[in-house]
């Protein structure tokens, strides 16, 4: 008897349809006009996050700060993230120069690559129209606009994540165990870029493939432990040197305690995100958070916060729970389309339920709704750290579930329980637009009532069968697209002509209640009502750089009537100001400058200030090393007080600026220690506005 074995069914693509003269024109115009967006003005918003530029600036100009992610040149300590982010934009830094444009077009390009890559992974199953509404919609999320075109690590990690999906799901098309390897790969490439976030797409990626995989459970299973070998691999060998590299050779390692990056992964990036026990930070329930958290707890209650800090009853950093993605602070930037996308994935189900197992449109539907559920969850309730920008995470999932979702039921209109759930998810949407812009009352006022009316047309067009064919069929398309993107695009538009600085942002205009981080602080240079940092930090002249430059001068140059002003926390007691805060680079003015460059080459730092972004306004004027004692929070312990008093004594550091990390609050630990003993040893200097103490004098 002849035996053959059983071969898994592998399905393939639909042959597809003709390609017609318009598709390629219309995947040009969205790269393209996403490119412009994206690049539009960026020199407005100068350094932007000035804690990241910072390292940018070392990168570019050390190979070991390159590697390591140093904030300064001289290498005394890194950012709080592992480096590949900053990889790409010191690059850049190192072929054109040190300007807001080099350092921000990298991540502009890397947003067109997101969309292009999503755009790709949708219509391989979904066909172009799915493809290029994805992309649609990703391109104008408001949250996503805003961080294509800033320097946090976000960008690549977007980037990376859509990567890891695409590779997924040409695994479950074709079963090839190299499809999951680089699967692992992107997913350890994306730990590079934010250590634990890029693990939230872990679970949606394992559990699609074990259950949609081509071939049996076994392989399937082996399969995935190659990823996971795959991404370790990617990841460790980064890791493993930084950990086994002598300490005593190396900067210290941003945001952890005890000097170790493993540490950093498992606590203060890591678990202390979720529980709110991490090390180091200044929230109220950070665990030893110091003396300056306290003082910022204290500073905050003071400031006519609610009860439980900013989040009224959730803590420093806002309020828990299911809704937490539509309030105030978070809603604008990514929940438009939320409802849509949770209705079309229950939909898109329901379709594709008879499906065979391998299906890999059901697969689509299955990785990008756990993507959605698990993020969206996971945001919902940590109670640790969280800004509203993390919500870009969301953003893929959400335009992919709308396209594919959409196409989906569109196709199969004619049945009346698909024309219903189509008009009920026009409905969602359009009342979701009415709350999200009804939170501006002075923002175009008349948009949310045009998005109503139009919402509720399409609504009723979709359930009148004659209405969705032919020529009036293309009519009820454009009411359902103006109905789900005016409201976006008026908030990316809005993001786009707005200036973004300092550590914490978010998109779109002013919002009522909202708040982003520590809460919704006005003044010149402070939150606005949105959350957002920075932005106009003259109260309404034409905004400047970090530095006190005007848009498109060189950085560092200053007119010195900006001193006083902040690209952060400004407009909260005594943080910012001249010499920064917490949240807030410096703003260095001429004199100042000027000094610091004086005989810098005879040193190894030209001043150390309390904190990261303190120190990183003085650094990005002077383009010089200047360590920033205590790193971000300055609460590192990060130099010692004899490591400092050592390199006093060697001459190493030249100026001590005092004022940074918030004004008088000198930094938690070793840096208050330092701050004492130089008030107590070094005579006090005023310039600029800044204070600061000669160490060689």
């Amino acid at each position: 008897m002849t035996t053959t074995l059983e071969q898994p069914k592998v399905e393939t693509p639909e042959p597809p349809p003709a390609r017609r003269r318009w598709e390629p024109w219309a995947l040009a115009a969205l790269l393209v006009g996403t490119a412009v967006a994206y690049i539009w003005g960026l020199g407005a918003s100068g350094w932007a996050n000035s804690f990241y530029a910072a390292a940018v600036q070392a990168g570019s100009e050390s190979w070991k700060a390159f590697f390591f992610g140093s904030s300064d040149a001289a290498n005394s300590i890194t950012v709080d993230k592992p480096p590949m982010s900053l990889w790409l934009m010191s690059l850049s830094v190192r072929i054109f120069g040190l300007s807001s444009w080099a350092m921000l077009v990298p991540q502009a390009l890397l947003g067109v690559g997101s969309v292009a890559l999503l755009y790709a992974t949708v219509k391989r199953w979904f066909g172009v129209a799915a493809g290029l509404l994805a992309g649609l919609v990703l391109a104008l999320t408001p949250i996503a606009v805003l961080m294509f075109r800033f320097n946090n690590p976000d960008a690549l990690l977007v980037l990376l994540m859509i990567a890891s999906v695409w590779a997924m799901l040409r695994a479950v098309e074709d079963g090839r165990t190299r499809w999951m390897v680089l699967t692992g790969v992107f997913v350890g490439l994306g730990f590079l870029t934010k250590q634990l976030q890029v693990m939230l797409v872990v679970p949606p990626l394992a559990l699609t493939y074990l259950f949609a995989g081509p071939p049996k459970f076994g392989k399937r299973l082996a399969q995935c432990f190659a990823a996971l070998g795959a991404m370790i691999v990617s990841v460790g060998w980064w890791l493993l040197t930084v950990e086994l590299w002598p300490a005593s050779s190396r900067p210290w390692i941003g945001g952890s305690q005890n000097n170790s990056i493993l540490e950093l992964t498992l606590g203060y990036n890591g678990l202390g995100r979720l529980n709110g026990e991490e090390t180091g930070s200044v929230t109220p329930g950070g665990g030893a958070r110091g003396e300056a958290g306290a003082a910022m707890g204290d500073a905050m209650a003071g400031g006519g916060f609610p009860a439980g800090g900013p989040g009224g009853g959730g803590g420093m950093w806002g309020s828990t729970g299911i809704t937490r993605m539509f309030e105030s602070a978070q809603g604008g930037q990514i929940a438009w389309l939320i409802p849509a996308a949770l209705i079309l994935l229950v939909a898109g189900l329901a379709v594709r339920g008879r499906a065979p197992r391998t299906d890999t449109r059901r697969a689509s539907f299955v990785v990008w709704g756990l993507w959605l559920l698990v993020t969206g969850l996971t945001f919902s309730f940590m109670a640790g750290i969280f800004h509203a920008y993390y919500t870009v995470a969301l953003a893929p999932a959400v335009a992919a579930l709308v396209a594919i979702g959409s196409v989906t039921l569109w196709r199969r209109r004619d049945t009346l329980w698909i024309r219903a759930v189509l008009a009920v998810t026009l409905l969602a949407t359009a009342a979701m637009s009415w709350v999200l812009l009804g939170r501006s009352a002075s923002f175009v006022p008349w948009l949310k009532w045009a998005v109503v009316v139009a919402g509720v047309l399409a609504a009723v067009a979709v359930l009148i069968p004659a209405l969705t064919r032919g020529r009036i069929a293309a009519v009820v398309t454009l009411a359902a697209l103006f109905t789900g993107l005016a409201g976006p695009t008026a908030y990316a538009v809005d993001t786009i002509a707005t200036p973004h600085t300092g550590s914490i942002v978010s998109a779109g205009p002013t919002v009522e209640g909202g708040r982003g981080g520590f809460g919704g602080m006005g003044g010149p240079g402070g939150m606005d009502g949105a959350g957002r940092m920075g932005g106009r930090t003259d109260g309404g002249a034409a905004p400047t750089m970090p530095g006190g430059a005007a848009p498109g001068a060189a950085p560092g140059a200053t007119d010195g009537a900006t001193a006083g002003a902040t690209d952060g926390m400004g407009g909260m007691g005594a943080m910012g100001g001249a010499a920064g805060g917490l949240l807030s680079g410096s703003n260095p003015g001429e004199e100042l400058v000027a000094l610091l460059e004086q005989d810098s080459g005879n040193y190894t730092w030209v001043a150390a200030a309390i904190g990261s972004n303190s120190a990183s306004g003085y650094q990005l004027a002077t383009e010089d090393p200047v360590m920033p004692i205590g790193g971000f929070n300055g609460s590192d312990p990060s130099p010692t007080l004899e490591q400092f008093q050592q390199y006093v004594a060697d001459g190493k550091i030249h100026y001590f600026i005092a004022g940074g990390r918030g004004g008088g609050m000198g930094g938690d630990g070793t840096a208050s220690e330092i701050s004492t003993w130089v008030q107590a040893n070094f005579t006090a200097v005023t310039v600029d506005g800044v204070t600061l103490y000669d160490l060689t004098s």
